[in-house]
């Protein structure tokens, strides 16, 4: 018993061997079971079986014990016994071909991207925009596009943001109502992305998707793995994050069909995260993605608790299922067991639904696809034990990994070439230059004005002398009777007074 067919990649043992057959790994898979029952376990053995064969692997590590991988196993003896209770004669310790991958460059290579590649329909999804809102993404996005402004980082999307606000009115008429309000809330939703990390993530040099199809020299598949420990702390970036990488697999890869063994195995972690209140247009996007990568050669597992916590239309694309233990401890949970027993082939030997509930850690019951492409009747299945550590790595150790990557240096440096942001920039820098100019000429005309009009009533002045003095004899002659009319007046009234006083006497 073992791995002695190159062709197969023994999974475990119950009533009999089970295994899955590589030319149907892109056929995609579930592994699901409660927190605790030994998913991580199986993710890994069929990551380690597809690499010996020559299939690269991604796969996000969200408690971090995935990057034992990098290290060959040991000092397990409940290990070493379960490889012999399933006969598993040929068992031993060996590490994978690993590559680390960290959105925040601290654990691994960083990864990037631009904000066109991400567009506007997951850049909505990442800042959980409403329909207008991202109606109003949208156009900034084709503004862009028809101005040649290339958006590849936060402050490109600022800038362009800020472009299409000032120039609202001219919009409208062409694209529709673009309102201060939705670009501020856009705005906001910026910052909550910032302040989740995702300034990292958005810039160049951006991922070359090629990098995550990489065997070693000896034909094993690199395992890339993202360290997610941090990430998962925003969920909704990590989920729409993965989806960005699988429609990248999507849209650059060619048509290949059926092949002897995948291009690419994608895990997919938490993989609930991905549909919890996604909008209907993105489950469209999942559901497109899912059913036709699988020609592009890419088989997608999905990682989860509860199987109904995936869509049945996408649900119903996974060939190869691992279901470890349920508990039906609640109406959903009994729902969930229902479910995930309904979706496989039943065993004559056991009732699905109550085997469901019985496994214990490190069991499954597991259903591949045969030659002909159906489903294997359910197998109770002892899941065999990995060649590589089960759990994490020291800090020293990563660093070694990290040294010795393939990839040291290429995505090391930020580079910042130029954008939206420095041309909208240097635009506002140019006009600001030029109203200033326009301005001090405008200043300087005014004075030259001024001083000219001086100049002209000086020499008017000039050229009348004797005019001045006649008008200064005039003001003076006009100073003096006005004088003496006020003397008079004084004088005028004083006489009056003393005529009505003596008057006013005389009576008394």
């Amino acid at each position: 018993m073992g791995e002695t067919n190159a062709q197969q990649i023994f999974v475990g043992k119950g009533d009999m061997a089970v295994f899955l057959l590589p030319k149907f790994g892109n056929r995609h898979g579930l592994i699901a079971g409660a927190t605790g029952t030994g998913k991580t376990v199986t993710l890994q053995i069929l990551a380690e079986g597809l690499s010996k064969i020559g299939v690269p692997i991604f796969m996000a590590d969200v408690k971090g014990d995935l990057a034992g991988m990098a290290m060959p196993g040991g000092g397990k003896p409940k290990l070493e016994e379960r490889a012999q209770q399933i006969g598993l004669a040929n068992y031993t310790y060996e590490s994978s071909p690993v590559v680390f991958w960290d959105l925040y460059g601290e654990q691994g290579h960083p990864i990037r991207s631009t904000v066109s590649e991400i567009g506007p329909l997951m850049l909505a999804r990442m800042m959980d925009l409403n329909d207008v809102q991202e109606g109003v993404l949208n156009i900034a996005f084709r503004v862009a596009d028809e101005k040649g402004l290339l958006l590849l980082d936060l402050k490109d999307l600022r800038a362009i943001l800020a472009e299409i606000s000032e120039h609202a009115d001219e919009l409208q008429r062409e694209y529709g109502n673009v309102s201060a309000t939705s670009v501020g809330a856009i705005q906001r939703s910026l910052l909550v992305l910032e302040e989740q990390g995702a300034t990292h993530f958005f810039g160049e040099p951006a991922l070359d998707i090629r990098d995550f199809m990489r065997t070693t020299f000896d034909g094993k598949g690199i395992v890339n793995i993202l360290a997610a420990d941090k990430l998962m702390m925003s969920p909704r970036l990590y989920a729409t994050f993965l989806l960005w990488l699988l429609s990248e697999l999507f849209e650059d890869l060619p048509e290949v069909g059926d092949l002897d063994k995948p291009k690419l195995a994608f895990f997919f972690d938490e993989a609930h995260l991905l549909f919890t209140d996604a909008p209907p247009n993105l489950i469209q996007k999942i559901e497109q993605v899912v059913r036709l990568v699988r020609s592009k050669g890419v088989g997608i597992y999905f990682v989860t608790q509860n199987p109904i916590d995936i869509p049945d239309t996408v649900l119903g694309q996974l060939g190869n299922r691992f279901q470890h233990a349920l508990r039906a401890f609640t109406p959903r949970d009994q729902k969930a067991v229902n479910s995930a027993a309904d979706t496989f082939r039943p065993n004559p030997k056991f009732k699905t639904e109550e085997a469901i509930t019985q496994l214990g850690v490190g069991e499954a019951l597991v259903s591949v696809l045969e030659d002909k492409g159906t489903p294997t009747v359910v197998e109770r299945t002892l899941i065999r034990p990995p060649s590589s550590r089960l759990g994490a790595l020291t800090t020293d150790e990563r660093k070694q990994v990290v040294f010795a990557s393939p990839l040291r240096g290429k995505y090391d440096q930020v580079s910042d070439r130029e954008s939206a942001y420095e041309v909208l920039m240097k635009k506002a820098e140019t006009i600001a230059k030029q109203q200033e100019a326009a301005e001090k000429a405008e200043a300087e005309a005014k004075a030259q004005a001024a001083e000219e009009k001086a100049a002209q009533a000086q020499e008017r002045i000039a050229s009348r002398p004797s005019g001045g003095s006649r008008r200064s004899d005039s003001i003076l002659e006009t100073l003096g009777k006005t004088v003496v009319r006020s003397a008079g007046s004084s004088v005028t009234r004083q006489l009056v007074r003393g005529l009505l006083g003596g008057l006013f006497k005389g009576r008394r």
